[in-house]
């Protein structure tokens, strides 16, 4: 049975939950930058950035951010000037159709960011969110049925936000057999499961799986800066590691320390001792259910070869320093366990880097060095570069798509 969480509605089966959206009346219901999606996407950001919910969950405030009119525009604008228009033909962009999205369990918020692309390209969508979702999803659901008060009909009419048991694969086979496009979040092997459920042939997937995310700090450039700018580069590091629970895609794990033995050795005793005294005023606080988790991800490195020394500050923070030859542990350790590892240049991470690897965060290097770098690293891995800080800030270019063209296509008009 399947819980219609937007608009709020009886507990249903899948036909009864896609019959409105495939039927006649709702095509076309809204275009690509539909004002009236416009204007629910923008109530909700302004609900969401109250002083009251960011308190409650540091998560939604960037969200609320987000979902500005000013910012949803911007990302509409990009969009139109990437149309293009020869002499003979002219190209213009359409909704795809239906969008099912399966959204991952592991970060509350991420369905939003991607489900309001798809709404605000003129999509009809259903998002099946994980069983596991917690406060964050329920207030950012809260937030939606408050808002659908004020929205035009065509808002309940197009979107669909459901959850039901991931063993009922008849009601995820029925939601991919009827969409346009199916958007996959979640583990490699979850989305194995969920591929064998086929698509039409005009249909096709956008994965989001398993990624692994680092930071590069430049050692001397940390130990040159002043005493408030160091701190303010830990508290980055602090809210790009410990929201989620170090367990989003974009979540730094192993510290890549640039520059000579001395000089990481000192940068990395600073960073840490700071890293410990945010995380005393801050939190999050480990239980004992992480902190076992911890030791036993820690040692478990140490007997594979993998690490050859484990240092615990408290529960909080595990640092733990990698051996040669290198292997990047690229699992989930338990939040706040930093795998460290010291290179003499940025050119020596490279060959250490996979397909699968997304985010890596920096602190003291230029622009000019990072894009050189990137250049440099043909598409051995990494989508995103982004300054410390910056690793959760969502974008509309994600793990190398741009979401607001995956949800529209391109009709010719000759």
């Amino acid at each position: 049975m399947i819980l219609s969480l937007f608009p709020p509605a009886a507990p249903s089966e899948a036909t009864a939950v896609l019959e409105p959206l495939l039927g006649a009346q709702n095509r076309p219901a809204l275009q690509v930058g539909d004002e009236r999606m416009l204007d629910f996407l923008d109530a909700v950001g302004q609900r969401l950035r109250t002083p009251a919910f960011a308190r409650r969950h540091a998560e939604l405030g960037p969200l609320g951010a987000y979902l500005r009119r000013g910012h949803l525009s911007a990302e509409l604008a990009r969009l139109d000037a990437g149309s293009r228009m020869t002499r003979f033909a002219r190209f213009i962009q359409l909704p795809l159709g239906l969008v099912f999205h399966v959204a991952p369990g592991n970060a509350d918020t991420v369905f939003v960011y991607s489900w309001a692309l798809a709404a605000l390209a003129g999509n009809r969508n259903v998002v099946r969110l994980s069983e596991r979702g917690g406060e964050a999803t329920q207030a950012v659901l809260a937030v939606l049925i408050e808002c659908l008060d004020q929205a035009d009909p065509v808002v309940a009419g197009t979107q669909r936000i459901v959850s039901y048991s991931r063993h009922d694969e008849a009601a995820t086979t029925e939601f991919s057999a009827a969409c346009d496009l199916r958007v996959l979040w979640g583990g490699d092997q979850a989305i194995r499961d969920i591929r064998r459920g086929p698509l039409r042939p005009s249909a096709r997937d956008l994965t989001f799986p398993n990624r692994s995310s680092f930071a590069a700090i430049s050692a001397s450039a940390f130990l040159a800066a002043e005493a408030p700018d160091r701190k303010r580069a830990v508290e980055a590091f602090h809210s790009d590691a410990y929201l989620f629970g170090q367990a989003a895609c974009a979540s730094p794990g192993t510290i890549f320390w640039i520059g000579t033995a001395s000089a990481v050795d000192d940068a990395r005793a600073s960073f840490m001792t700071l890293l410990k005294q945010i995380v005393d005023a801050r939190g999050p606080r480990a239980d004992a259910a992480m902190a076992i988790q911890k030791h036993v991800a820690t040692y478990r490195l140490a007997a594979e070869g993998v690490a050859d020394t484990v240092c615990f500050m408290g529960n909080e923070i595990a640092a733990v320093q990698l051996t040669s030859p290198v292997r990047l542990p690229r699992r989930w350790l338990g939040t706040g366990t930093f795998p460290q590892l010291r290179l003499d240049s940025l050119d020596e991470l490279t060959p250490l880097l996979l397909r699968q690897d997304q985010t890596l965060t920096y602190f003291g290097f230029s622009i000019d060095e990072m894009l050189a770098f990137a250049q440099r690293l043909d598409g051995r891995g990494l989508d995103r570069i982004v300054p410390m800080g910056r690793a959760l800030e969502f974008s509309a270019i994600w793990d190398g798509y741009d979401l607001l063209r995956e949800f529209t296509r391109l009709v010719t008009v000759s």
